[in-house]
């Protein structure tokens, strides 16, 4: 590998990793059940918090509350995939790094 292309990766190596500093600080919160179950999570896919409204805690129907619950999970996990996609696309040029997405 000649200097410049090692200075290219070098380069490339930080801008990565400043990127995926900033998806972990980047907060993206989605809700499900009109606002009753609101689920924060990061740029890395990491669910910072979770917040149940109490009108919707109802010890009669668990698996309502457990579906609104998996709804905003996997609505948040989806759209904080989709923001570090974007954001490392413009590094990547649209190459697939295992590990980064």
């Amino acid at each position: 590998m000649n200097r410049f292309m090692l200075q290219q990766a070098q380069k490339l190596q930080a801008q990565l990793a400043k990127a995926q500093e900033e998806l972990g600080s980047t907060a993206i919160e989605v809700s499900s059940g009109g606002g009753a179950v609101k689920v924060t999570i990061n740029g890395q896919q990491q669910i910072q918090s979770v917040k149940i409204s109490p009108e919707v805690v109802n010890p009669d129907d668990v698996e309502f509350l457990e579906d609104l619950i998996l709804a905003a999970i996997s609505e948040a996990t989806t759209k904080s995939q989709e923001v570090a996609a974007k954001r490392l696309e413009g590094l990547t040029g649209g190459l697939k790094i295992p590990g980064l997405t």
